[in-house]
């Protein structure tokens, strides 16, 4: 034990990995829904370069057994933060293990239950969280091979990063076994569990994608992974390397924190784009599948070395992306992109003071001016040399860590570019350059288009009508239609009626959808004309002229909801949702109302993904049929693990909360609540005496 007191270490002055490379890991995990915990013991193999006194992994609140250094026990700290090693060691090739065990806070996420036929089990370990649920490092310059086995109920489907080995049964649990060949950062090993259905697909190269859903959506395979297969054929041929890994996954999970994560070899990805094909129209996976591919080789193989260097991984991403749905949806749907990001980075760099090379820029900032950067730069020099940069940039990085100096110092090798004059004004400075910006997007004849809609949207209608009308009448890409109706918002309904139905006449379900969110309004006279948008294929543009027709039309209410009775919508229930709730509210409307109330009180319950609940939560509100139930599930809705739901929750409790009425409900149900409930709301009822 002489050694555990030696904390002053060589760390205090270098980064671990100037001293220690770990190699790999191999792991058996097994997890337990009803504790929401894992237990696991693993195997590291280290090459310490340098002697050093304490070994450190990253491992947040754990508890640890059998430590071992080269299967012998050895002293080491617990720290709730990391496992301590301590001991003098040389030069060399080691061996730790140790059994492990967590509940963890965070990155793990337990969805479902197993009693309701609708567990589903999944990580997020974006940037340095994977600690949580694995011991491993925060620091993405520790590159390891990660081999997990994984062991749970044989009634479901365990997944993870790599080639599965091997599957054994023993007494209804089933062990998965999973390898990886080439190092990885941390933050990309990935798990989840589910019942899934598999199929798979073979790009040109021989790589398998396996493709999952789940069994409820097997229907719906077609239009959510539409196109899946072409994206990673072109981008392995745009890109010019091959993919790095020996597999692709990709996963869909119920309330994924973000639209996908690019786990190496195994995405994971919001089920919210799990579509038919009316709601491909208005939500789909492509952007996001191109996206989360583009990281396969753009953060996974390679990985920017520090924060300051995102823009490395989320503008590439981002810009390989938008090459790929040019490849399917063409040119000009590419620009009116290029169009929309440079509009959106325009107005942020009135505020905006940070700029992309920086560890606190902005999304906006790291993923879409990052992706400008390369757009502007790909022109710059021309599509033979920028892919030439790239591709040797790629390979001489493989499975390391790279800086923004990395990428330009082989760009320099294929142009002569001034690429520090060039950094300096699109990654150092928050300046947008409007002129080089215009010039590239004047490229297209869209963009054209859409450059001098602005120029006129100023101007008085009766000055700009007839260049509008000749836009509408032309065989113009629908982007510029849309940005027509868009600009008539807020003119007089008279001046602009023969407008817009040139614009409903166009039948483009995006730019007659802009005709239905640009006009809550909705004179008698033009009544008939937008009531034909409820019979778009598009579930978006179903629920806005829903929801505004009987807003407008009182008498009309009954005819509306017999006509939309049985709409469903998208997987998140919205046409449902929004009917129940005007069903409630229309009095002469015939309907069991008390089913109907159970029904949306339903939706708002943790039976559904908190899309749908916010949404049935949203409209109960709104309409005041609030009861008990309501509010149970409204304070449960502050204990979930996607922010931005448990942020509605306690906003929404806020507001009640103005009203003494709600103030006496929400102490009445205060026992009846479990302690994470009631933590929240005593928390939000003390916010009322201080």
């Amino acid at each position: 034990m002489k050694y555990l007191f030696l904390l002053i270490s060589s760390l205090a002055f270098a980064q671990q990995t100037r001293f220690v490379d770990f190699k790999s890991v191999s792991g058996q995990l097994t997890l337990d829904a009803k504790e929401k915990s894992v237990v696991g013991s693993l195997h590291y193999w280290l090459e310490v370069l340098k002697p050093i006194d304490t070994i450190k992994i990253d491992a947040q609140n754990m508890s640890f057994t059998e430590v071992r250094l080269n299967d012998k026990p050895v002293p080491f700290i617990n720290t709730e933060k990391q496992l301590q090693i301590i001991y003098p060691f040389k030069k060399g090739r080691n061996e730790i293990s140790f059994g492990y065990a967590a509940i963890p806070k965070q990155a793990l996420y337990f969805v479902g239950s197993e009693t309701a036929d609708d567990l589903q089990i999944w990580t997020q370990g974006q940037g340095k969280y994977t600690s949580n649920w694995f011991p491993s490092f925060d620091d993405v310059n520790e590159k390891v091979i990660f081999n997990i086995e994984l062991v749970f109920s044989q009634e479901y489907q365990a997944i993870s990063n790599g080639i599965l080995t091997k599957k054994t049964t023993n007494n209804n649990m089933t062990l998965w076994e999973y390898r990886m060949e080439k190092p990885m950062s941390s933050y990309l090993l990935m798990l989840a569990i589910g019942k899934f259905d598999k199929r798979t697909e073979i790009t040109k190269c021989g790589i398998e994608l396996e493709l999952y859903l789940e069994p409820k959506d097997v229907d719906r395979y077609e239009p959510a992974y539409r196109y899946s297969v072409r994206i990673f054929d072109f981008l392995e041929k745009e890109i010019g390397v091959k993919y790095p890994w020996k597999v692709y996954k990709q996963i869909p999970v119920r309330d994924f924190l973000y639209a996908g994560m690019e786990n190496t070899s195994a995405t994971l990805f919001s089920s919210r784009y799990v579509v038919d094909s009316t709601g491909f129209e208005d939500r789909n996976y492509t952007n996001v599948n191109a996206h989360e591919l583009a990281h396969q080789w753009f953060g996974d193989l390679i990985t920017a070395e520090s924060g300051k260097h995102h823009w490395l991984q989320e503008g590439f991403a981002t810009y390989y992306a938008l090459l790929a749905e040019r490849e399917i949806y063409g040119d000009d749907y590419f620009y009116s992109k290029l169009y929309e990001t440079a509009q959106q980075i325009k107005y942020a760099t009135r505020t905006d003071t940070i700029p992309v090379l920086n560890e606190k820029a902005s999304s906006l900032s790291f993923y879409q001016k990052g992706a400008w950067t390369l757009f502007a730069l790909h022109q710059a020099i021309g599509d033979k040399a920028f892919k030439k940069a790239v591709r040797s940039y790629l390979e001489k990085y493989s499975f390391q860590s790279v800086k923004t100096q990395d990428f330009f110092d082989e760009v320099n090798k294929v142009s002569d570019f001034d690429t520090a004059k060039f950094s300096k004004v699109w990654l150092e400075s928050t300046v947008f350059e409007i002129k080089t910006v215009n010039e590239l997007l004047s490229k297209n004849k869209t963009t054209q288009l859409l450059l001098e809609l602005d120029k006129v949207k100023k101007k008085p209608l009766s000055e700009k009508a007839g260049f509008m009308t000749e836009i509408l009448q032309s065989n113009a890409y629908y982007t510029a239609k849309e940005a027509v109706v868009n600009q008539l918002k807020n003119e007089k309904f008279e001046a602009k009626k023969k407008l817009l139905e040139l614009a409903l006449a166009t039948n483009n379900v995006q730019v007659r959808q802009a005709v239905a969110s640009t006009n809550s309004k909705i004179p008698a006279d033009f009544r008939i004309q937008y009531e034909s948008l409820l019979s778009d294929k598009s579930y978006q543009t179903q629920e806005i002229a829903l929801f505004y027709l009987w807003n407008n039309f009182p008498e009309q209410r009954s005819v509306y909801l017999e006509l939309s009775k049985d709409w469903i919508g998208f997987s998140d229930y919205n046409l449902r949702t929004l009917w129940l709730s005007q069903a409630l509210s229309t009095p002469e409307y015939e309907a069991d109302k008390t089913a109907l109330i159970a029904e949306l009180i339903n939706y708002s319950s943790p039976n559904y993904e908190a899309i749908t609940r916010q949404k049935a939560l949203e409209k109960l509100v709104a309409f005041q049929l609030i009861n008990d139930a309501v509010l149970k599930n409204l304070v449960n809705a502050t204990t979930h693990h996607m922010w931005q739901f448990s942020k509605f929750g306690r906003d929404t409790i806020r507001k009640l909360l103005k009203d003494q009425v709600m103030v006496l409900s929400f102490e009445r149900i205060l026992p009846q609540l479990d302690e994470k409930e009631q933590f929240q709301l005593n928390r939000l009822l003390k916010e009322l005496y201080i």
